[in-house]
This record gives C-alpha cells, sequence and structure tokens, in this order.
C-alpha cells in the first residue's frame, strides 16, 4: 500500500501530478491499534503512514458527515503530519508536536505522517491509499 496526494485544482491552478507520501503504510485496524496510534514509538521510517480507518458511524441524529476524533501526542515522541479526511478529501491538515499539540476535526479516516511528509497537502484536496498489489 501506499499513501498518494493529489492538489485540488477547482481554482484553476496548473493541474500537477500525483505526489506519493508514503510507502510503507500501516493500517491500524482494532481499537487498540487506533488507540495506540504512534505512542511509544522510538523512530518512524522515512515513508511510513499510520492510517485508521475511524468509520463514519456513531454521529448524532439530525448531523450528517463523519464524527469529529480526536488525536492527541501524548506519548508520542516525534513530530507528525496529521490529516483528517472524509472518504478520500481532506478536511484538515495539522502539524503536531510531541507532548503539547491536540487536534480534532470530522473524518472517516486518519493519516499519521512524520513530519514534513505532509508538506503542501491542504483542506479540499484527495489524498488515497492505494493497494500497490495490483
Amino acid at each position: 500500500m501506499h499513501v498518494v496526494h493529489d492538489r485540488d485544482d477547482t481554482l484553476g491552478e496548473q493541474a500537477t501530478e500525483p505526489r506519493t507520501l508514503a510507502t510503507e503504510v500501516e493500517v491500524a485496524d482494532s481499537g487498540l491499534a487506533q488507540m495506540r496510534g504512534l505512542m511509544f514509538r522510538s523512530e518512524l521510517p522515512e515513508n511510513f503512514a499510520l492510517v485508521m480507518e475511524v468509520g463514519s458511524s456513531g454521529g448524532l441524529p439530525f448531523t450528517s458527515g463523519p464524527p469529529r476524533q480526536f488525536v492527541h501526542m501524548l506519548f508520542v515522541r516525534h513530530s507528525l503530519d496529521v490529516l483528517w479526511l472524509d472518504d478520500d478529501e481532506v478536511l484538515k491538515a495539522k502539524r503536531m508536536h510531541p507532548w503539547r499539540s491536540a487536534g480534532m476535526a470530522r473524518a472517516d479516516r486518519i493519516v499519521e505522517l512524520p513530519a514534513g511528509a505532509a508538506e503542501g497537502v491542504a483542506p479540499g484536496d484527495t489524498v488515497r491509499v492505494v493497494d500497490s498489489s495490483g
């Protein structure tokens, strides 16, 4: 698997080629793995991403879209770029720092990358997790 970024070109900006953000992708596929996230890890590979499929259920009645998802940096040893996605659309992108950052946004998928990996990713852009096995 890999993570790919496509810029939002609705404003008529010059089209760019899709950019690979990560080639080493780990999927947090259990509640425990999602709660643990990247806490306690001593190092992260340069082309790494942690993808958390947090789902779209659990919203309140009479609301639309996915529920809000909270990300904290307690016990995380590295600065991260965190992307909150609805389907594949970036709703929020934030650089977060060890022990002192927190963020929240609506999302059905969260992608955590080493700081700098998501440079230039902005709300409205598309970030896809692509199965590279064919």
